[in-house]
């Protein structure tokens, strides 16, 4: 997996030094990782750069990793996001705390690394089920994303690299209406400068491709607000 392809994590941890071990092993098996170095920074991220997954560690001063992970299930936009909090309280109790704020999974200290990327992909198969090789099916399209084909009824479509990546990001999430801007970080990478009216020449190219046999288009222009798939 190469620039914009890879998953994002955001890592919410306030210890550097564990922050960093944890950041390289996850950059090691190919996730991109955003650092956050406190409660109130990650819930700033979350927004900026749309992440797959976040892992979340539970003692932070001020805003507390169970604090940060209630406010971001009670928001629509970030209700899905899948959350694994980690934590030294091993106390069934607490564990059951972490888990009715909202976590989907709960690492308790010392735990092992190998451990924790198993899963990170576990989230992942619900986030970005593409990442993990997952066919995707939306209505009438079929996307294969470890053949790189798509498919509308029995036909085969032609779409560029960067139709492609779109189209992914549409189809793992129907229904979301995406911003010009997180499509941007999405499908072309943060680094990569871009501008925003690239978007629209894209989506363009990717509503003609899937409208090359016929049938209605499937995407959705939101007025002020950018594009959703359905």
């Amino acid at each position: 997996m190469t620039g914009s392809d890879q998953p994002t994590v955001l890592l919410v941890e306030d210890e550097p030094a564990q922050r960093e071990v944890l950041s390289y092993n996850l950059e090691a098996e190919g996730f991109r990782v955003v650092q956050a170095g406190n409660g109130e920074e990650a819930l700033v991220l979350v927004d900026e750069v749309s992440p797959d997954v976040m892992v979340l560690d539970w003692m932070m001063p001020n805003l507390s990793g169970i604090e940060v992970c209630r406010q971001l299930k009670t928001r629509p936009e970030t209700r899905s996001l899948p959350i694994i909090m980690l934590s030294a309280r091993s106390e069934e109790v607490d564990r059951v705390r972490g888990l009715e704020t909202g976590a989907d999974d709960y690492v308790v200290k010392p735990y092992s690394l190998v451990e924790l990327m198993a899963r990170v992909r576990t989230q992942l198969r619900r986030s970005r089920p593409a990442s993990v090789g997952i066919v995707l099916e939306w209505d009438d399209i079929r996307l294969d994303s470890e053949t790189h084909r798509v498919y509308r009824g029995d036909k085969v479509l032609k779409l560029g690299p960067t139709e492609f990546r779109l189209l992914t990001t549409f189809m793992e999430k129907p229904g979301r209406v995406f911003s010009r801007e997180q499509l941007l970080d999405r499908v072309w990478g943060r680094d990569i400068y871009v501008d925003t009216r690239t978007v629209d020449v894209h989506i363009g190219r990717l509503r003609k491709a899937l409208c090359a046999f016929g049938g209605d288009d499937p995407l959705r222009t939101v007025r002020g607000a950018g594009y959703a798939l359905g």
